[in-house]
Formats: C-alpha cells, sequence, structure tokens
C-alpha cells in the first residue's frame, strides 16, 4: 500500500545562507540564486517530487513540480517559521500521498558557513584552511552486523525507517547518542547508507560516498538514499567519486 507511510525531507533553515552574495560567496544553485535561509531547496523539492512520481501519487507531484512547486514550499515554511527567524533551524517536510504537508522544526546547532556550501573537500590529516569546512566533533562509527536489503524505502526517505531503527538497536543505542551505524548491503557487503548521514570515504587520496542510482534501482547502485547533500557534491567536487 502507498498510502501506509509518507515522504519526507529534512532540510536546514539558517539566516548565513541569505547573505551569500553580501559576503561575497559565488556559486550555484539555489543558495546562490536567491536571498533564502532554505539550504537546498530545490534539491530537497527534487528528492520529494521523485519519491511521489515513483508511487504514482499524481496529486503531490503537481504541487511539487515547477517552479510554483518551490514557491509552494518556500510560503509553506515562512508560514510555519516566520519570516525571519534570527538562529538556525532543523525543518522536517513531511508530506502524504494526498499531497498534504506537514512542516515540523526544532534548534540545530550553529554551522560555519563553509561547511555548509564548500567549495572543495579537503584532505582529513591536514588541518583545515579558513575557507574550507571546519572539522566537528567525532562520531564514533560502526558497521552493523546484519545485512540489509535493498528497497523503495532505502532509497527514498520515507516514514517506514524501521531498518535504520533495528541496526541502532542491535548496536544498544539510540539516536540521541553521537554514534554512526552504516547499513551494509544484502547484495554484496557493502556499505549502503548510514542510519542517519551520508557515509563519505577517503581512499586512496580522494573521497569516495556509495554509489546510488538516479532512479531506484534492484540492480544499479547498491540501495541507498538519493540523498540531498550527496547529489551537490557528486555534481560540484571533481575528485569525488561514486565508490563501485
Amino acid at each position: 500500500m502507498s498510502d501506509d507511510f509518507s515522504i519526507f525531507t529534512s532540510m536546514r533553515y539558517d539566516a548565513k545562507l541569505a547573505q551569500l552574495k553580501s559576503r561575497g560567496c559565488a556559486g550555484e544553485g539555489w543558495n546562490f540564486e536567491n536571498n533564502s535561509p532554505l539550504y537546498m531547496l530545490d534539491f530537497h523539492r527534487d528528492r520529494l517530487l521523485k519519491a511521489a512520481t515513483h508511487w504514482g501519487w499524481k496529486s503531490t507531484a503537481d504541487q511539487l513540480s515547477g517552479d510554483d512547486g518551490l514557491s509552494c514550499l518556500a510560503q509553506l515554511i515562512a508560514n510555519a517559521v516566520g519570516p525571519s527567524h534570527p538562529t538556525p533551524l532543523k525543518l522536517k517536510i513531511v508530506v502524504s500521498y494526498q499531497g498534504a504537508i506537514r512542516i515540523e522544526h526544532s534548534s540545530t546547532p550553529e554551522v560555519p558557513i563553509y561547511n555548509l556550501l564548500p567549495t572543495r573537500l579537503p584532505d582529513p590529516f591536514r588541518p583545515s584552511l579558513e575557507s574550507e569546512p571546519q572539522k566537528g566533533s567525532a562520531y564514533k562509527v560502526l558497521l552493523d552486523q546484519v545485512f540489509t536489503t535493498r528497497s523503495e524505502y532505502t532509497h527514498f526517505k520515507t516514514t517506514k525507517r524501521a531498518m535504520y531503527d533495528a541496526a541502532r538497536q542491535r548496536a544498544g543505542i539510540s539516536y540521541s547518542d553521537p554514534i554512526e551505524v552504516l547499513i551494509v548491503s544484502h547484495d554484496d557487503g557493502s556499505v549502503m547508507e548510514g542510519t542517519f548521514t551520508t557515509p563519505y570515504f577517503w581512499r586512496a587520496g580522494r573521497w569516495v560516498t556509495p554509489p546510488v542510482a538516479a532512479q531506484f534501482s534492484w540492480e544499479e547502485g547498491n540501495g541507498g538514499q538519493d540523498g540531498t547533500s550527496r547529489r551537490w557534491a557528486l555534481e560540484r567536487y571533481d575528485p569525488l567519486s561514486a565508490n563501485e
């Protein structure tokens, strides 16, 4: 049944993003072309639209499509948080098969602007330059001891998250713990995804990330999520590649 779950995306609201031009930052994409505090709104909309289209949710897809879809999301968020919020927020945009959109928000820590839209991904074994992403608090990373089978629910972000919850339960941790569990593919034993992060690995002098199909596939990629930050990175950073 495609009506017993919702699709969703989690994104950042940060007033600093609306100041990119005044800070002299240049680039391509939503946040460079719009004075908007919404982090990669176009990519988050695309993610929701792909999922709605995959499951044949026509009214939802119609509502999210085109410039009108972006404007609709931006207005719904403004209605939920106000025209200008002084501190960063984590937004959760939840969409039902009927097209109902719900905005949830909570506080989230400050992050340097160069961590949000970096011009490059630096070598992790040298100190970061001022204009590069700064290192944050370290996470302990565990490998799940049970394989996970790919499905639409590992490719798209939905409220069906039993596979991620089970991995953390096996590790004896909650989502409040600063620990990540990497989901392992049943197909070949490779890392598929994190339970709440996108994994990148430093290998042979470059960053790599698990390969993800552009559309849901039982054969291509390794079954993980078509995430927004992964898409941003793969489209912009030449040294980065999908790890085959």
